[in-house]
């Protein structure tokens, strides 16, 4: 596990509603990880144009959101990038009084965004590897994702805690094939 964590839901949340951003934490981290994982360069601020042009008609966030926006990408960057294979989610959660539709919802809204996410970078989707094909594919279906009330709540809550490690799993999929990777040059080499 990595010893950074994203920002809380309820903080992110809350942000973004007092700054009228019409995008909620989930759909926010869904869209950074597909940039991230479309091909977004690491080097550079050029995600702010874009999330600003995809959430607030070209105008910029307030310091406080993009605040947190930048501490959720570094997080994302650093597990993506990492040897850890590992992606955490920022999804609803017991903090933010979220019951297992509210997380539901988090996971489509997510999983949209991811995909919006690749658009807005130009990730050469139609070129994708198989497995990169399958999993965008997998991406699409789970995002049509549904929790009916008639059905055992405590069996639809470890579905769907099996869907959000697939989710994670084909996000990092993707971002094995089209995703930037850091420069060796932060490492010295020693001969």
């Amino acid at each position: 596990m990595s010893e950074k964590t994203l920002p809380d839901y309820l903080t992110v949340a809350t942000e973004l509603q007092s700054a009228s951003l019409a995008v909620n934490p989930a759909e926010m981290h869904g869209l950074l990880t597909g940039m991230l994982s479309g091909g977004l360069s690491l080097e550079d601020k050029s995600w702010q144009p874009l999330i600003f042009d995809y959430t607030n008609e070209g105008m910029g966030w307030p310091d406080r959101v993009l605040t947190l926006a930048e501490a959720a990408l570094k997080v994302t960057t650093g597990e993506v990038t990492g040897s850890g294979m590992e992606l955490s989610l920022l999804l609803p959660d017991e903090e933010a009084s979220a019951s297992v539709f509210d997380l539901a919802d988090g996971v489509s809204d997510w999983i949209n965004h991811f995909i919006s996410g690749l658009g807005l970078v130009g990730a050469k989707l139609n070129k994708a590897s198989t497995e990169a094909k399958e999993a965008l594919a997998d991406l699409e279906e789970m995002a049509k994702l549904g929790i009916d009330e008639e059905d055992d709540l405590e069996e639809q809550a470890q579905l769907l805690e099996h869907v959000i490690e697939h989710v994670k799993v084909c996000a990092l999929t993707i971002h094995a094939e089209f995703g930037a990777r850091p420069t060796e040059e932060s490492t010295p080499t020693i001969h």
